[in-house]
């Protein structure tokens, strides 16, 4: 059997994943108590975490500054609990993640012989450019993207799809959040 995989990722809806600079804040200032609560449900099933080595640095980095105030939200203590792979061919470990593995390689091998092996489903939150790869590769089974009502046309970074291939989507499940943020779940399929 054949591991699920999700991309679950935050956007603007401008298609940007962070902003470079401003004083947006953590989910740009518009997360409420049902956006937290439904995270939290998110990740209290048993899965392993995909990360990238960007998004791995970014995240341990983050968590150890705790200068954002999000960091501390329940759901993203739970995430860091759960198993996770990360992709890297410049770290080694031990991680600064409690049951965190590097596996050296090719994201597309090392993904293609997770979903083999994984007895429970796989999710990325972030990681970007590992992640569009393994859209092209036809690995990703869901993209899970959380749509935040800002637009960051002169702040935002990090934009989502950028150099991606073109896919067609078939929209899954869709809801509202706070009355205001759109969760959008879609299964991809190259076009």
């Amino acid at each position: 059997m054949t591991a699920t995989y999700t991309f679950d990722v935050f956007s603007s809806l401008d298609g940007f994943g962070g902003v470079s600079d401003g004083d947006w804040g953590g989910y740009w200032g518009k997360q409420g108590p049902e956006l937290l609560d439904h995270r939290l449900g998110l990740y209290e099933t048993e899965q392993r975490m995909v990360f990238g080595a960007n998004t791995y640095r970014a995240f341990t980095q983050l968590l150890a500054s705790d200068t954002e105030e999000s960091v501390r939200d329940p759901w993203v203590s739970r995430m860091r609990s759960l198993p996770a792979t990360v992709v890297s061919t410049t770290l080694h470990g031990p991680l600064d993640w409690p049951d965190a593995t590097v596996v050296s390689g090719d994201a597309v091998d090392v993904v293609a012989r997770l979903k083999q092996e994984s007895e429970v489903p796989l999710r990325s939150h972030g990681s970007l450019s590992m992640n569009r790869a393994l859209m092209a590769a036809g690995l990703v089974d869901l993209i899970q993207v959380t749509l935040f009502p800002v637009i960051t046309g002169q702040t935002g970074d990090d934009p989502i799809f950028q150099g991606a291939a073109d896919f067609d989507l078939e929209l899954i499940e869709s809801r509202t959040l706070d009355g205001h943020i759109q969760e959008l779940i879609y299964r991809p399929t190259l076009h």
